[in-house]
C-alpha cells in the first residue's frame, strides 16, 4: 500500500463489516480501552451498501482504514491511525494530531470505537468477503510470481496473513476449517528467499486450494445464492475502488502496490459474478446486462499487474462503475431477500 506497511482486509477491503443485510440485527459494544463493560445496544442497519457502515479505529484492519486515506486524500494514514492506537473516542484522532479538526469533520460520521457483531447472513457475508480478499491478493501476486517479479508480488502474499487471517481466524474456528496461516507463511518467506524455488508453484497451489476451501465451508445455498454473492462482490469492489482511490495522485499511479490490491479484488470480484450471470440473466435480465456492461468497463482499468505509466481511468471513473454495479446489484439483493421470507 502506499505506507510503510507490511501489516492488508476488507473488506474489504474497508466496508467489509458493511456488508451487513437489511434486516440483520447486530450488537455492538463500546471497546474503549478505558471502559469496558458499557452495556450492549442493538442497531438494525438498514441498506448499509447506499449508507456505509462506521469503521472502528481500534479494531480495522488497514484495508478498511484505507477508506480514509482515500477520503482524505493523505499517504500513510491507515498506517497513521493503527500506530496511535488505542483511542478512548473518535475526537482523540485530532487530539492526538493524527489528522487536523478540519480533515476529521470530513469523516466524523464514518469513525467509531464500537464493534459490530455480526450474525446471520451478514456474518457469512463478511467472512466470504475477507476470505475474497484474500483471493484477490493471491491472484495478483500469482500474475506477478508469472512475470518474474517476486518482490512485487512478495507483499501479495503477505497481506492474507498480515492483515486479514487474524481478522477471520475466530470464523474459521467456528467453521472447522483447517488453519492455513502457517502454509501463507511458508509460501511468503519462500518467496523472499528463493522464488525460482519448485516449491513456490507447489505452494502457492496449496495455498490457494485453502482459500478455496476456507469458502467451500460455507452452506453451497448461500454461495450459489446471487444476492448473497451480490453482497460478496460489491464489498470486493468498494475494497477495490478505495485502493485505487489511494493509488492515484496528481494523475499518476503513485502507489503500485494499492494498484495491485485493486487489480486483484477486481479479477476476483468478477470472477463470482460470472458464476451468477445465468441465474442473474435469468431472474433480472436488465440488471445482469447492467452489471455485465459496467464490470467489463471496470476491468479495463487494470491493462496488466505492472502498473501502466498512465492511469487507464481516473478514481472518479472507477467510483461511478462501482456504484452503477452496486446500485443494479441491490435489486437481485433484494428480491433474494424477498423470496427467503416467502
Amino acid at each position: 500500500m502506499i505506507k510503510f506497511r507490511h501489516i492488508c482486509l476488507t473488506i474489504a477491503a474497508f466496508a467489509i463489516v458493511t456488508l451487513s443485510s437489511c434486516n440483520d440485527t447486530q450488537t455492538s459494544q463500546n471497546s474503549s480501552p478505558e471502559t469496558n463493560t458499557t452495556p450492549q445496544a442493538t442497531q438494525t442497519v438498514s441498506h448499509p451498501n447506499h449508507g456505509g457502515k462506521k469503521i472502528n479505529i481500534n479494531s480495522a484492519i488497514l484495508s478498511e482504514l484505507d477508506k480514509f486515506e482515500g477520503q482524505l486524500g493523505v499517504p500513510a494514514l491507515s498506517n497513521k491511525i493503527q500506530a496511535n492506537r488505542p483511542y478512548a473516542s473518535p475526537e482523540e484522532l485530532v487530539s492526538k494530531k493524527v489528522i487536523t479538526q478540519e480533515q476529521f469533520d470530513k469523516i466524523k460520521d464514518m469513525v467509531t470505537i464500537e464493534d459490530v457483531v455480526l450474525t446471520g447472513e451478514a456474518k457469512d457475508v463478511d467472512y466470504m468477503t475477507k476470505l475474497g480478499l484474500m483471493k484477490g491478493h493471491l491472484l495478483v501476486a500469482q500474475e506477478l510470481l508469472a512475470q518474474n517479479q517476486p518482490k512485487q508480488a512478495e507483499p501479495h502474499i503477505g497481506h492474507p496473513v498480515e492483515e486479514i487471517y487474524v481478522d477471520v481466524e475466530e470464523q474459521l474456528n467456528e467453521r472447522n476449517v483447517k488453519e492455513f496461516k502457517t502454509a501463507l507463511i511458508g509460501l511468503q518467506d519462500l518467496v523472499k528467499s528463493n522464488p525460482k524455488d519448485a516449491k513456490v508453484k507447489t505452494n502457492f497451489a496449496a495455498s490457494v486450494q485453502a482459500v478455496d476451501g476456507a469458502i467451500a465451508a460455507l452452506p453451497d445455498t448461500e454461495r450459489t445464492n446471487p444476492g448473497f454473492v451480490l453482497q460478496t462482490i460489491n464489498g470486493l469492489l468498494d475494497a477495490a475502488n478505495t485502493e485505487y482511490t489511494a493509488a492515484i495522485a496528481n494523475g499518476k499511479i503513485a502507489a503500485v502496490i494499492e494498484y495491485q490490491d485493486s487489480r486483484g479484488f477486481v479479477i476476483y470480484a468478477n470472477e463470482l459474478y460470472k458464476g451468477i450471470s445465468p441465474q442473474v440473466a435469468k431472474d433480472n435480465p436488465e440488471a445482469d446486462k447492467a452489471i455485465k456492461e459496467a464490470m467489463t468497463e471496470l476491468v479495463k482499468t487494470w491493462p496488466g499487474a505492472i502498473a501502466p505509466t498512465t492511469p487507464v481511468k481516473t478514481p472518479e471513473e472507477v467510483t461511478k462503475l462501482v456504484k452503477a454495479i452496486e446500485q443494479n446489484s441491490q435489486t437481485v439483493i433484494d428480491k433474494s431477500r424477498t423470496s427467503a421470507q416467502l
